[in-house]
Parts: structure tokens; C-alpha cells; sequence
């Protein structure tokens, strides 16, 4: 399910205790620091609201709370820095609180390695890590469950790298970030319950949740060879010719729209591939798996409506990322460079170079640098195509039902009826195969309203009642019968590369940084509310969160100067974060938020509003 953390608990006023609102914002923490592509721009970096944070880590501080019962709320600043707890544990606070209403205090508990006594092999890879986090910080937000002052940020159904559970490669140790609303009455602290909250809650959680020994060892295996199979099945689909691969048995259709947990019940039907299309890949530790492979290509899903034609773009479309055990679609996935499009009507477009799909228009604008306020359908679906294969994009997924439909189609009683020199549209259907052929991009298309896609798909696939055939000859067939269809196009010519303006991507506001997520879609930025519902594979609300602080790296760390095309600069980022985005993004500020990938992260730069292209 995509969850959105909510703050921590209610407010009271007067005499009651007082548990702090959750959000995001404030001053960012961390030194900018140099990076690739140029010197780093702005004002350097300043620890939050001036706070003093010693260099070791302190003692005695549930001792150090006790002196405080009383006192103004504020003085729960003068704890920022590390304190050695009694159990080998360093408990952090981060970043402060300023009054009981204010977002909570940011604190992390480390946990050493041989405390955490995590076996060996678990830490081997950064896959295997990743995996070991998510469990991990799953098992600490069920430790916390009831304490409505903590906040634990583990996640939905994908496994994702999050800045709030983070295990070391090297000694094993274990970091735990969460917010906490520090207790107060009224706006005075109620020290017996910051006590209570920081000195045996939190020393708890890491005894429950932090230590394998106190562990259920396999279901610990389980979650890491899960994910550590699903990243070697993405890797093998392009050795294969695969732009996806969707397991036999696997369980597609979910809850709700608003529950992504699978679907429950006697009338589920789990996936089984097509004889002609099945294939098999040996994995880690689930062996030979068979399952539909999707080939490079023209890939047409066609079939009645309500027969699982959405539902199976869906999971290719989620196949993305990793899934956690359960899920029914932990062997479901598309490669890495896979990006799903779809028609937004009033987004804006800046400098993209459209003129394959619209030709001229009645104003005279120049198409091949197309700029806009408040794109149309088309034209925004038009953008969106060439901003994704511009950011490296080799897959592309679109379902009809969320098209433009003159961009997708124009049969051939319309071209009777509006000459050609009358319609500044050309639609997907003639430039689709030169995507492919030309330029390496393949799609997967859900059509179930127009055949002139059956004379051009390499592949077509019927659902029927959830359950897959290949009917690919059968299309061939049908579309030998000519319509009197002629091609408006001969080619794809490719995507112009642009670059963006630093100064027109700036986050900060009166000298902060002003980065928060509203949900899935709604990124602020310095100035600007950044549209991203139509950016559909963003799975987590953090995701946001992540892309904002993405942005902001790429400026400080000038991989974004003014003279870098966007897509290079994309690989400088792919290139900083590849170690750990954790740590890079958390230099910008200590949030809770999940690694972004590239292609979520360029759409957010496309749909900052006061952007601006240099080319």
C-alpha cells in the first residue's frame, strides 16, 4: 500500500502533554561539498538554527533530563549532539525542536556492530543491505506501534533505500533515523516522559528490532533473498531481449486503489504466461522461474474492458522497483530505464523539442523549441515522450485510457475528413517502429480502441479474464486487410538536448532551503509547487521528499552549471549516488526520504514552473 506518514499524534494546549506536529522543512543541515562538474554555488551550508552539537558523544543523559522537568520548552535544544546509552547505543539528536507545536525533533540511534550482531553474509552486497534495512526499520516501526510522539518511516509494499534505516558494509553497524515529538506541558518540558521516550523506549525498539538475535532468522533470509532475486532477474532481461518479465503465479490486481497490498479472494487469478511468450531465468535462490517475457519492441496489450489489460501495465509499470515477500509481484519486473507516460493537460513545457509529433501550429509557434504555460494533451504527452527519452528512457509504457487520443491515433475516415495540412498532429502510430528501430526505445502500449496498432506491434497480447494469450498472428492477419490508412510520418528524428538554468532551480526561501512533500504529488521547491500527479511511478510519498533533495544536490554540487545538458547531468548524479544515496542526500538535510531514480527526478526538473533552458 503507498503510505503517507502522517505527524506524530494530536496537539493539546494549556496544562496537557503536548506531542509536536509532523512535516518537513527548515533549514537545511550539512556543508556543501564539492563534486563533480564544477565548484558549488550558493551560500555555504550552516548547522540548524545556529545549534551547538559537541564533538563526542556525551553520558547521562536521562540524568540530563531530569534537571530539566519544567523549563521552557526550548532548552530541549541544549540535548542536540550524540549521548552514550547504557546498552552500546549512541542516541543523536539531530535537529531540535523549538516549541511542543513545532515539526518533531530529528533523532537517530546508532547501534554498533557487534550489538547488532548481523551475520556476515548479509552485508556483502549493497542489494543485500538494502534489503536488511527494510526489514530492519519494518520490524522498528512495529516496536514502536502506540508511541504516537515517534515516527518511524518503513514503507509500503516496494523495498526501497531510505535515509531511516541505514546498515554499514563495514562493521555491520546499524543507524535507526526517526522524528520524535519531544513531550511538553503546554511549553514546558514534561522531563519524565522525555525520559521515558528517550532512555527506555527507544533502547527497547533497538532490543526488539535492531538486534538478529532477537530476530526471526528466516524471515530475515527470506526478505533479503526475495529482493537480492528480483534485482537479479531485472539485470537479466536485457542479455534476453526482455523489456519485462511477469512470473507464472503471480498475483497482479490489487485491493483498492487506495490499498496496493494484493488482491484477496477466489476470484483472483494468478498470472500464467502464454506458451509462445513463456520463458525461463535461474535466480540466486528461488532457481528456475518461468513467466511471460515481454521482448523489445512494439508491445500491444489489447482486450475487452475490466479483463486486466490496466492491471498487467501496472505491475510492469511497478516492476521497477523491489517488492517486499507476499506481495505477488516480488518476480515482476521491467528494466531499470523503464518510464510510463501519460496525457496532463495544463502542465507546463519549456524549450522541448516537439515537431515529430506536432508539426506546426495555428499561431506559428516554433514546434522544435516549444514552450508553453498550459499544455494541451497532446502536447503535454507530446513533451512528456521526449523529455523521458531525452533523460535516457529505453521503455515506455502508455495505457489509453490515461492518452491523448489524437496523439495516438488518426484512422484513416479522419485523414478523409482533415487534410493532412490542416492537422498539425501526428500520431504515435507512424513513429512508434522508429523509436525502436532508430533509437532503441521500446513500448508497451494497452490499446483497446484503435487497430491501425495491430500493423505495427511486434507483439500482441490478449487478456481475457486476467489470463494472457498470444495473438499475435491473429493481428497480423487482420491488419493484411487494408483500411485505406496511409502513414503521416516516416520517422522518429530523435530529441534535442537542453539545459537547464541553476538560478532558475533554486530551493531556497529567506535564506533556507524549502523542501517538503505533499504525498505523492506535490514536491515544494524554494518558490515553486511542483505538479508530479501525472509522474506515475513514484511509489512512496518520501520518493518526493528524495527528488526535492536530488534537485537540490545536483545545483549545490554544480552538476547542473548553466552549460551541462540535463541527461549528463543525470549521470553525474546516477554517478554520486551510486556508493549510497543516503548519505549524499543526507548532506543536504537529515529528512526522512526515499532514493529517487533518475527519470522521476527529471520529470520533477520539467515541471518546475519558473524553469528555464539555455541551448
Amino acid at each position: 500500500m503507498r503510505e503517507q506518514s502522517s505527524g506524530a499524534g494530536g496537539q493539546r494546549r494549556g496544562g496537557g502533554r503536548s506531542y509536536g506536529r509532523g512535516g518537513h522543512g527548515g533549514p537545511r543541515g550539512g556543508q556543501r561539498a564539492h563534486g563533480h562538474g564544477g565548484p558549488p554555488r550558493g551560500r555555504p551550508g550552516r548547522a540548524d538554527h545556529g545549534e551547538h552539537r559537541p564533538h563526542g558523544p556525551r553520558t547521562g543523559l536521562a540524568a540530563e533530563l531530569r534537571t530539566l522537568e519544567g523549563a521552557q520548552y526550548g532548552r530541549y535544544k541544549g540535548l542536540v549532539g550524540r549521548w552514550e546509552m547504557p546498552g552500546g547505543e549512541t542516541l543523536e539528536l539531530v535537529r531540535g525542536q523549538s516549541d511542543p507545536y513545532a515539526p518533531p525533533a530529528r533523532v537517530a540511534v546508532h547501534v554498533p556492530g557487534p550489538l547488532a550482531a548481523l551475520p556476515p553474509e548479509l552485508l556483502t552486497t549493497a542489494t543485500r543491505r538494502r534489503a536488511l534495512a527494510s526489514y530492519l526499520v519494518r520490524q522498528a516501526a512495529r516496536a514502536v506501534r502506540g508511541e504516537r510522539a515517534l515516527r518511524v518511516d518503513a514503507g509500503g509494499q516496494e523495498v526501497l533505500e531510505r535515509s531511516s534505516c541505514t546498515v554499514s558494509g563495514e562493521d555491520g553497524s546499524v543507524t535507526l533515523r526517526l522524528g520524535a515529538a519531544l513531550p511538553g506541558h503546554g511549553r514546558r518540558i514534561d522531563a519524565r516522559e522525555a525520559e521515558r521516550l528517550l532512555c527506555r523506549v527507544l533502547p527497547g525498539v533497538v532490543e526488539q528490532a535492531l538486534r538478529h538475535p532477537a530476530l526471526d532468522a528466516a524471515a530475515v533470509e527470506r526478505f533479503v533473498e526475495t529482493v537480492e532475486d528480483s534485482v537479479a532477474l531485472r539485470d537479466a532481461l536485457a542479455g534476453r531481449g526482455l523489456v519485462g518479465f511477469v512470473a507464472d503465479g503471480a498475483v497482479l490486481p490489487r485491493r483498492s486503489g487506495v490499498d496496493d497490498r494484493p488482491a484477496a479472494g477466489g476470484g483472483v487469478v494468478p498470472f500464467a504466461s502464454p506458451a509462445d511468450l513463456r520463458v525461463t531465468i535461474e535466480l540466486p535462490h528461488a532457481g528456475p522461474v518461468t513467466g511471460m517475457g515481454v521482448p523489445e519492441g512494439v508491445n500491444l496489450v489489447v482486450g475487452g474492458g475490466f479483463h486486466g489489460k490496466s492491471t498487467l501495465l501496472r505491475a510492469l509499470e511497478t516492476g521497477i522497483w523491489d517488492h517486499v515477500p507476499g506481495d505477488g509481484r516480488e518476480l515482476v519486473v521491467s528494466r531499470n530505464e523503464t518510464v510510463k507516460l501519460r496525457a496532463e493537460d495544463g502542465r507546463r513545457v519549456e524549450r522541448v523539442d516537439v515537431h515529430a509529433f506536432v508539426d506546426h501550429l495555428p499561431d506559428g509557434s516554433d514546434t522544435s523549441d516549444f514552450s508553453t504555460e498550459n499544455a494541451s494533451g497532446s502536447t503535454s504527452q507530446a513533451a512528456s515522450l521526449c523529455e523521458a527519452v531525452e533523460a535516457g528512457a529505453r521503455v515506455l509504457l502508455i495505457d489509453e485510457d490515461t492518452a491523448a487520443t489524437n496523439l495516438m491515433i488518426r484512422d484513416a475516415r479522419m485523414q478523409s475528413l482533415v487534410a493532412k495540412d490542416r492537422e498539425p498532429l501526428t500520431p504515435l502510430v507512424d513513429t512508434i517502429r522508429s523509436l525502436h528501430r532508430d533509437h532503441g526505445v521500446s513500448t508497451v502500449l494497452v490499446m483497446g480502441g484503435s487497430g491501425d496498432y495491430l500493423e505495427v506491434a511486434d507483439r500482441v497480447v490478449m487478456m481475457d479474464a486476467y489470463r494472457p494469450s498470444d495473438v499475435t498472428e491473429r493481428a497480423r492477419a487482420i491488419a493484411a486487410v487494408p483500411t485505406g490508412r496511409h502513414a503521416e510520418a516516416e520517422s522518429f528524428p530523435g530529441v534535442v538536448a537542453r539545459v537547464p538554468d541553476p538560478a532558475s532551480l533554486d530551493a531556497e526561501v529567506r535564506g533556507r532551503s524549502r523542501i517538503r512533500a505533499r504525498g505523492e504529488d506535490v514536491l515544494t521547491f524554494g518558490d515553486h509547487e511542483v505538479d508530479l500527479r501525472a509522474v506515475e511511478q513514484i511509489a512512496d510519498p518520501r520518493q518526493v521528499t528524495g527528488i526535492g533533495l536530488a534537485l537540490e544536490l545536483m545545483v549545490r554540487r554544480g552538476l547542473l552549471d548553466g552549460r551541462r545538458p540535463l541527461a549528463e547531468a543525470l549521470d553525474l548524479l546516477d554517478e554520486v549516488l551510486a556508493d549510497g544515496p543516503t548519505g549524499p542526500l543526507l548532506g543536504i538535510r537529515d529528512e526522512d526520504f526515499a532514493a529517487p531514480r533518475r527519470f522521476e527526478t527529471a520529470a520533477a526538473v520539467n515541471r518546475v514552473r519558473g524553469l528555464r533552458m539555455l541551448r
